[in-house]
């Protein structure tokens, strides 16, 4: 086979990246686009690159090196990589590619000038733009010169930021190769970077273009700021003209220099409106073939613009598919239930199927459409306080999306579809018989789903499913169960609004709820305290402990004094918790019984800080205060005017809310224990697949939907393509941020808090439990990785029902996500821990050590001076 060393652009599409490299092949695409003109050149193909590397065997030994470094040890990647530069950049490049490159050059003329790019074939991808990875080098003059500089770009592969880039996204430094683009030279008036949607809100119909004189280099290095226009159905709608003194042009001979920029002109803006509508008009264009909003470079020559890169935007946040044109406002599900990171293909099918609204998947995540809602004004109110209650941040992203009159249509009736819109439910009676009655019939149906999911296997596993499904959305839709959740947060509001009104109390009822009853998640906290005192007494089992790191540490425990003790009360824990994991609404995580080390770090802190009996100490401590508390505010309501009948109202709703609040966690607790059942069955029918040679591993049907694993369970047959596209995918949206409100037009809306009663620098969030306190933040990312000590403040991106085992632990708590009735609150009023949650940024805005000093009842947090 001859190797084919030059492509002409003209001869390249997009699909021929392994070719051609990222770059070459959307500039070979948009080169077939009618009115787009791209200046004229050709492409020195990934052959070349691999003939390079073959000549240099000892790279190979590098490569193997470079592979094994953590992305964060700085020092030996810049060595290393250095070292593989340099040989590269010494090799000479052999006859047969060097003869097409002077072969290629000759057509444009021997002294002609070239940009000279480098293509990698992991670059301008969907899901990984690597902008600014490798070189490109402009004014390049005559053949010896763009050979040199083809050289330098092959060793630009290798430099350290791209090389700290494949590491940390898991990309092996073997399979990218490096073409090389050289094209002619564009000496323009004015240059910049055009973005078909804009990249700071995303939204998808205002496009943004930075312009500058000269080259784009300016632009691109942060030399000079760009002026700046905004163009929304086909007019700039607003511009910002920079004083742009310096520009970048190039010289006769070869290169570039910085210039000066005549002070007359300085503050003329580089393209005229007229302009800048007619670049945009070309970037929808663009944006068009290749199938979404595009990042572009561009340059005018003569007021004729001409395109010299067009790469994917990979920031922006998927968009709903809606299935229409018009116009909606998506809820994130995420925010909602404390589990913002992406989930698996099969764990959003999963929950759709389960899920009480209808939902739509993007980026990974979940969302509801609450545009019917929000049109008809008879729900409209109701729905924004319910959310105002939960999250602050959403109610005023709505205001921010319903105060412009033009997004939201307004509709007489509100429909069916999306979550209820609050207000008060049907009362019932202040009895804890009515909550153990739905905890038996949790209990029950769950046995029996346990029992009869036994002997399913094959396609009838899957129609039995479907089925359990339907009996899980009617136990979860139960209006006994409905009603007993807003009893609860019902009694809480009426205690927070009437004691501020009456007795000026903030928050009174974080206190009043301390310890009560039958709370599911916070007795699972406790519960571990009780499994550190029975492996507290015994030396042996905590050494063992701490050097644990393999699953199946539970059988070797007995091999210890006190380990068959120690071995039973992390079964017996398990058996009752172990279906519980961080994003447990994902039905692909891992569960703690598949996975015990989890749990280790926990109690052997456990283990450190408390004392034995702390459990039920804890517990008694929180339910004398809670009394306290009733009996201190009875006595001042009943010392006001008409004090006796506000006292017993007040009395009427405190036996409510300590009746019913404690059940506000039972509902997740049994969707997760189904949750656990249905994944064991499944799992099994995944290794039946194994075991025919259908799978190469079990967890491979994560990445498929619900119906696409029947299908496959169905034929025998699965596609393996399609399985790898979903691992890549899986792994790019971790690096999208969901937005609490998501517009159908893709712009993310953040929401403010609109408080002007903090201190200066103070971080602003929800109050959720009441009490100051101060500590060392530990910003923790992972339950597992863990490390507490007394008197510390928990500091985190979201909490589910899995970290109030760390809850125990700590002396307060901080999320970026969270509402007043979420897990985290709740709990954290349970166990008397002041808290703030949906502080944005948190986890970054807050280092790891620092002290702060967290408002629980006025929703703040300040970081003190060291």
């Amino acid at each position: 086979m001859i190797e084919q060393y030059v492509l002409d652009l003209q001869e390249i599409d997009e699909t021929q990246v392994a070719v051609v490299g990222g770059k070459a092949a959307h500039l070979g695409g948009l080169s077939r686009i009618e009115g787009i003109r791209v200046p004229a050149g050709f492409c020195v193909t990934t052959a070349a690159f691999r003939r390079i590397m073959a000549e240099a065997p000892s790279i190979g030994d590098r490569l193997d090196q470079l592979s094994r470094l953590n992305p964060d040890d700085r020092e030996a990647i810049r060595t290393l990589s250095a070292e593989i530069r340099l040989s590269i950049e010494g090799i000479a490049i052999p006859g047969d590619p060097a003869a097409a490159i002077t072969r290629a050059l000759a057509r444009f003329g021997e002294q002609a000038a070239y940009a000279v790019r480098s293509s990698a074939t992991a670059e301008d991808m969907p899901t990984a733009s690597f902008a600014g990875q490798q070189d490109t080098y402009l004014n390049v003059v005559g053949p010896a010169a763009v050979l040199q500089h083809v050289s330098r770009c092959w060793a630009s592969l290798f430099t350290e930021r791209a090389v700290t880039y494949r590491l940390r996204n898991g990309i092996d430094h073997r399979t990218v190769h490096m073409a090389v683009v050289v094209q002619q030279m564009v000496f323009p008036d004015a240059a910049g970077i055009l973005f078909t949607a804009d990249p700071v809100t995303g939204n998808r119909k205002v496009a943004t273009v930075d312009a500058g004189f000269g080259l784009g280099e300016a632009l691109v290095s942060g030399l000079v700021n760009p002026d700046v226009f905004k163009v929304r159905d086909g007019e700039v709608v607003a511009a910002a003209v920079a004083a742009k003194q310096r520009a970048v042009h190039a010289l006769p001979a070869g290169g570039t220099q910085e210039v000066a920029i005549d002070p007359r002109r300085q503050e003329q803006p580089a393209l005229t409106d007229a302009q800048v509508v007619r670049l945009v008009q070309l970037g929808r264009r663009i944006e068009a073939h290749f199938g979404r909003p595009q990042d572009i470079e561009w340059c005018l020559v003569d007021d004729d613009f001409q395109i010299v890169q067009s790469r994917p935007i990979t920031t922006l946040f998927p968009i709903p598919a809606a299935g229409d044109r018009d116009d909606h406002i998506y809820l994130s599900v995420g925010h909602q239930q404390m589990m913002t990171d992406p989930m698996k293909p099969l764990g959003l099918s999963m929950w759709r199927l389960t899920a009480m609204a209808p939902m739509l998947e993007a980026g990974g995540r979940l969302f509801v459409d609450a545009t019917r809602r929000l049109a008809s004004p008879a729900s409209r109110a109701g729905f924004l306080e319910m959310v105002g209650r939960s999250d602050p941040l959403t109610r005023d992203a709505l205001e921010t999306v319903l105060d412009r009159h033009d997004f939201v249509p307004t509709l007489p009736e509100a429909g069916p579809g999306g979550p209820p819109a609050g207000g008060a439910s049907a009362p019932i009676e202040t009895d804890p018989a009515i909550v153990t009655e739905l905890v038996e019939r949790s209990q029950a149906s769950i046995a029996a789903l346990r029992r009869d999911i036994r002997t399913k296997t094959g396609p009838a596993l899957f129609d039995f499913l479907l089925e359990a499904f339907q009996e899980h959305k009617r136990v979860l839709g139960d209006p006994l169960n409905m009603q007993a959740i807003m009893a609860g947060m019902e009694a809480t509001w009426w205690l927070n609004d009437r004691l501020q009104e009456w007795l000026g109390e903030k928050n009174a009822a974080d206190t009043l709820t301390l310890s009560a009853p039958g709370n599911v998640t916070s007795e699972m906290g406790l519960a571990l305290l009780d499994v550190a005192d029975a492996i507290r007494p015994h030396p042996e089992v905590v050494a063992f402990l701490q050097g644990v790191e393999d699953d199946g540490f539970l059988d070797e425990l007995p091999k210890f004094a006190g380990g068959t003790e120690a071995r039973d009360a992390i079964e017996a824990y398990l058996d009752r918790y172990g279906m519980r994991c961080v994003g447990e609404i994902d039905i692909t995580r891992p569960r703690w019984s598949e996975r015990p080390t989890t749990l280790v770090p926990v109690i052997l802190d456990n283990v450190r800080n408390f004392e034995p009996g702390a459990a039920k100490r804890r517990f008694e401590q929180g339910r004398q205060e809670a009394q306290k508390k009733a009996q201190q505010v009875l006595e001042r309501l009943r010392a006001l005017p008409d004090g006796e009948q506000k006292a017993d109202e007040t009395k009427r709703m405190i036996d409510r809310v300590r009746t019913f609040i404690g059940y506000r966690e039972y509902p997740k607790y049994g969707i997760v224990s189904r949750y656990f059942v249905y994944k064991q069955a499944l799992l099994e029918e995944a290794e039946r697949l194994v075991q025919a040679d259908v799978l190469p591993e079990k967890e491979d049907v994560f990445y498929l939907t619900f119906q696409e694993f029947h299908d496959v369970v169905r034929s025998n047959r699965v596609d393996d393509e399609l399985i790898r596209q979903r691992k890549d995918a899986f792994r790019s949206y971790h690096a999208l941020t969901p937005p609490r409100v998501l517009t159908s037009d893709g712009e993310a809306i953040a929401g403010a808090y609109r408080r002007d009663d903090v201190p200066t620098g103070a971080l602003i969030g929800l109050p959720v439990s009441a009490g100051t306190v101060e500590g060392r933040a530990r910003v923790i990312l992972d339950m597992a990785q863990a490390d507490l000590e007394p008197g510390d403040i928990l500091v985190t991106a979201h909490t589910d029902p899995s970290w109030t085992p760390l809850f125990v632990a700590v002396a307060g708590l901080v999320t970026e996500v969270g509402g007043l009735m979420t897990h985290g609150a709740v709990i954290a009023r349970e166990y008397g821990l002041p808290a703030v949650v949906s502080v944005v940024d948190a986890t970054r805005l807050i280092p790891d050590g620092q002290r702060i000093r967290v408002h629980g009842g006025d929703g703040y947090v300040e970081i003190l001076p060291d």
